[in-house]
């Protein structure tokens, strides 16, 4: 995906590639709400994640877009499991 950014001071804009990449996490089902929006903030703080959600049908599924480039999958992995050691990666 290229995107174009915005001239700033002067400067011309320029083009730069950037990959957003989908993961999949599961966590414990039973985890709470407020486990959960932790979880999003916690993980969605992050320079390079985009979207951090956990899916409303399957509230054990998390959903994260992230530039690989910026944080690596394992880190996002790490972080979720400071609330939910068990969770698993599953990818997408």
């Amino acid at each position: 995906m290229a995107l174009l950014l915005q001239p700033t001071a002067g400067k011309p804009a320029k083009e730069t590639d950037m990959d957003i990449v989908d993961i999949l996490i599961h966590v414990h089902p039973e985890l709470s709400v407020e486990q959960r929006a932790k979880i999003e903030h916690e993980v969605g703080m992050n320079k390079g994640v985009m979207s951090v959600h956990f899916s409303a049908v399957h509230p054990h599924e998390l959903t994260v877009a992230y530039d690989p480039q910026a944080i690596a999958s394992k880190r996002i992995l790490e972080l979720v499991r400071v609330s939910d050691e068990a969770a698993t990666m599953v990818g997408l």
